[in-house]
């Protein structure tokens, strides 16, 4: 597979024009290094992965610095927390100079917590996440968006078992004392089956006999390690009654597809995860476009006590929010959109807000063409032209 570019490309050079150092966040294998390879070619390149660089830095952390050529990559940086505060005096030595260090990791907390203590205001922080559709239609639900699996999508079942046996070893382990990698990895797979559900952590821990703070920890190891979006219950008070737990999402369909043992299109097809995957889908797809444009994550699902729910409210910079309903379906019926209509209804007779409520319907691609047609006030986009906004 061809280099992509990617939508963060404009967004990483600004910050590089600007800040002394850019630290650029994201899964395993999104692509983060390729990305700062091809918009720096200039830059020395350290793995700091490698036993040799990691024992040289901690031997003589101002003889290894003296030694890389600036501006530099230094990769996986998590692994060598101590190295922000040697960076960060260099920095200071030469305030002015912007675009000089390139620094990125695999887990988000721990990483972050190094820059707010050592690189406050020296750094910008920006995350990378896999593949879009809207950086290339090779992304799909089968195989998600991982530039490796997306390469070889024949192999990408191997691709996803060692993938997932290299984050178990690596990122996990370093982030918690977890003892059984086995029971680990059954996590993974039971969450899997919860894909697109609220989240209930004590109908995870019975099955795999683990207290329930055990699940917590586990869940946040996934979100720290950005395989997992947790998505919150829209908080604005519209005189209903609201489910309070988030909701949760692989943030690859990819991954979530192995897990649960779906290997092929037809398998998918026929599979009754097929709705929440595409939803999970459209999910992460929303989370990449507002990290790529280096704007606040925000992302939330409507669903009240006497049952009604949407998949996704947005909102807008213009403070207006798009209701958004994903059906994995290739003919959009009426019946579809009521959710949305009620909803819609619900923003409007709350007389102390006004805003714009825009509302949308996103399905799979089928023969008819349906970007922007209207179905009772209801936009409908296929997932093609759903991706394709903003281009």
């Amino acid at each position: 597979m061809r280099y992509v570019p990617r939508d963060l490309g404009p967004v990483l050079l600004k910050a590089a024009r600007t800040f002394p150092a850019v630290v650029l966040t994201g899964p395993r294998r999104a692509g983060k290094t390729m990305l700062l390879r091809k918009l720096f070619p200039k830059a020395s390149y350290t793995l700091m992965e490698d036993p040799d660089a990691i024992a040289r830095m901690r031997a003589d952390p101002h003889g290894f610095l003296d030694g890389i050529r600036l501006p530099a990559v230094l990769d996986e940086v998590q692994n060598v927390p101590e190295l922000f505060s040697y960076v960060r005096s260099r920095i200071d030595k030469h305030p002015r100079r912007t675009g000089q260090w390139f620094l990125t990791g695999s887990q988000d907390a721990p990483l972050m917590r190094g820059v707010t203590e050592s690189m406050a205001g020296r750094a910008a922080m920006l995350q990378l996440y896999p593949l879009s559709r809207h950086e290339t239609p090779k992304v799909n639900l089968l195989h998600g968006g991982f530039p490796e699996a997306l390469a070889r999508p024949a192999g990408s079942s191997l691709w996803f078992s060692s993938y997932i046996q290299t984050y178990l070893e690596r990122d996990v382990r370093a982030i918690t004392n977890v003892r059984d990698l086995a029971t680990y990895r059954r996590f993974m797979a039971l969450l899997a089956t919860r894909h697109g559900q609220v989240l209930n952590r004590s109908e995870l821990a019975r099955p795999l006999q683990v207290s329930v703070p055990t699940i917590n920890q586990w869940i946040g190891v996934l979100e720290t390690t950005q395989q997992v979006l947790i998505v919150p219950p829209f908080y604005e008070n519209l005189g209903k009654r609201l489910v309070k737990s988030p909701k949760i999402y692989f943030t690859d369909s990819g991954l979530v597809c192995h897990l649960l043992g779906i290997n092929t299109a037809a398998d998918l097809q026929r599979s009754p995860f097929l709705g929440p995957v595409f939803e999970g889908q459209i999910a992460s797809e929303i989370i990449k476009r507002q990290v790529n444009s280096g704007v606040r994550r925000e992302l939330y699902f409507f669903r009240d006590e006497q049952g009604l729910e949407v998949d996704f409210i947005v909102p807008a910079r213009s403070g207006g929010v798009t209701l958004l309903e994903c059906k994995a379906t290739r003919t959009p019926l009426p019946r579809m959109t009521i959710p949305l209509q009620q909803l819609h209804e619900a923003f409007k007779g709350k007389k102390t807000v006004k805003r714009n409520v825009e509302m949308v319907l996103v399905h799979r691609k089928g023969p008819r063409d349906t970007t922007g047609t209207k179905m009772h006030g209801v936009k409908l986009y296929d997932e093609d032209a759903w991706a394709a906004r903003g281009k």
